[in-house]
This record gives C-alpha cells, structure tokens and sequence, in this order.
C-alpha cells in the first residue's frame, strides 16, 4: 500500500480509459439536479465571501492591526498607514483532480475515478450556480489539463466533459509537481479542492505552501477494500500505476493482518500531514452517492464557522 498502492485486482486495466457520450450526459443531468436546493445553499452558506482584496490605505488608528500596516506609504508618509480590505464578491473554486491509474482499479461498487469525477462535476456546477469562477487541473505524474477558472454553466460543462472524456497520458500520481504547479499559475487565494486517493510520495512541504494562501480541502475517495483484503482465496494484486504483480492469499491470516496495518498506519500518516499543513479533509466512499458526503461536509463547516 506505501507509495502507488498494491490493489487485488482480477485483471489488467483496459488501455482505453475514455467516457461514452451518454456517461457524460447522465452525470451532466445528475449533477445539476444534485446541486440544486440543500447543496447549493449549504455551498453558498459554507464558502460565501472567503476571501478579501485590497481596496486603500488609510492612516492608523488606534485598535487596528499591526500585520495591516503598509510600511512603503508609512515610511513616505512619516505616519503610520494600513492596508484597508474589502469582502470579494465573488469566489474561485479550483479542482485538482488526480487521475492517475489507481483510480482506475475496478472495485464491486465501481471504479474510484466515477466516484472522484462526481465529486468535480458537483462542485463545478454549484460554483457556476453562486456565480463564481471555476478552474481545474488534471494530473497523474505530470499536468494532464489545466483548464483557468471562469464563470457560468457553460464553463463548468467544459470541465466536466474534459474530467471524463479526455484520454490520460500518464499513469502514475506526482501530487507534489501538481501542487507546485497550481502554485504558479493560481496566484490569488481560491478555494483548492483536491480529489484523489493520494497514493503518491510525499507532498507535505508542497501542500503546506499551498495551504498558506489557499483554503485547502482534501477529498479522499476511498474504498473499504483499501482497508481490508476481501475473503477471496488466491488473489493476483497489480500495482496499476507500475503494472509490478504479485500472487497473495487473501485468506491466510498473516497477509491479511499484515495488509490491515501497512493501510492503517499510510492512513495515519495522511491524515498527520493534512493537520501539519492545516487542510480539512473527508472520505468519499465508493457506493454511496458522494452528494451525501459532501452535503454532511458542509453541514459540519457551517455550524464550525457559526462559533
């Protein structure tokens, strides 16, 4: 489970990874109904007004914050200055989606990369409904599409065909290049949402960087066989991303002991470097609808921020 991730997995992967037309339509359709009523008000309610933009400098006064004060005009102006913010009335929401192969292991309740593109096509559509602008990024070991944010449902249709539509080039997961990345070309604070099952080497210091101007959302698509082995005797495991094999029994008590804690302790690790960095984060599970995990996310947010 350290670094790609071993999956029990019956065979190899197709070579075409590719959406029907109707998938895109039916999660075009689900999508926007989803979005509609609890959820979008819970998204307005949870992410409205987030960020702040520069309007003036005024001259000091008495009870305001020393971390505001523009030293240049202070210094000019012999007198101390601060910087005056106004609420920005709109909000860019950015996706970074990892579509590295693992998302591709077929699981009984179906592939993670279906569960990881609903996620995406629900926030996209709920962003266009508030207004706001929507970006996404794309990666496996490299930048597959960045697509800048904009507004409106055309844009976030655009997304979401090329969430599930466009073929990958890479396989693998470099979570940490993607973030660098983002880092560059995302300059101004953003909501980041970042989908995957981070099954990649270590990201901290990239995160921890993006998180300082960013407000940061981990979203761990998840399945319960990533915890557990399934009772199913001999099983052929394929790293997806490598495509390295190897014959285990699932059955035999030591494997599956072996398996339990190699998985609890990358969990453990995960989350400590989500709370270094300071990013929330949730599971989305393969089987159910991801509106309820995010709906119940938001939930949580809300009555936070009421306190």
């Amino acid at each position: 489970m350290a670094g790609h991730g071993q999956q029990p997995q019956a065979a190899p992967l197709p070579p075409d990874r590719t959406w029907s037309a109707t998938d895109i339509r039916r999660l075009q359709i689900l999508s926007s109904r989803l979005v509609t009523g609890i959820f979008a008000g819970e998204y307005k309610s949870v992410f409205r007004g987030r960020g702040i933009e520069f309007e003036e400098v005024r001259e000091y006064q008495p009870g305001d914050d020393i971390r505001n004060i523009d030293w240049n005009v202070t210094a000019r102006a012999g007198r101390p200055y601060v910087k005056q913010f106004v609420e920005e009335r709109e909000m860019t929401v950015m996706l970074l989606l990892d579509r590295s192969a693992s998302l591709e292991c077929p699981t009984p309740r179906g592939p993670k990369s279906r569960v990881a593109a609903e996620v995406c096509a629900l926030l996209a559509f709920a962003a266009a409904r508030s207004n706001d602008r929507v970006g996404i990024i794309t990666c496996t070991e490299r930048i597959e599409q960045f697509i800048p944010p904009a507004k409106g449902a055309r844009h976030a249709q655009r997304i979401i065909a090329a969430i599930i539509s466009r073929q990958t080039v890479g396989r693998g997961t470099d979570l940490a290049g993607a973030l660098d990345y983002l880092d560059r070309v995302s300059r101004r604070g953003a909501t980041l949402c970042i989908v995957s099952d981070f099954q990649s080497v270590d990201f901290r210091m990239p995160l921890t960087a993006v998180a300082r101007r960013h407000d940061v959302v981990a979203v761990m698509i998840t399945d319960p066989n990533d915890l557990q082995l399934p009772d199913a005797g001999l099983l052929q495991v394929i790293d997806p991303e490598t495509g390295s094999r190897r014959l285990i029994d699932a059955d035999a008590t030591h494997v599956r002991r072996a398996y339990r804690q190699e998985a609890a302790a990358r969990r453990a690790e995960l989350l400590q470097t989500f709370a270094a960095a300071g990013v929330k984060y949730l599971d989305v599970t393969t089987g159910v609808p991801p509106i309820h995990h995010l709906a119940r996310f938001f939930q949580a947010r809300q009555r936070q921020g009421r306190r």
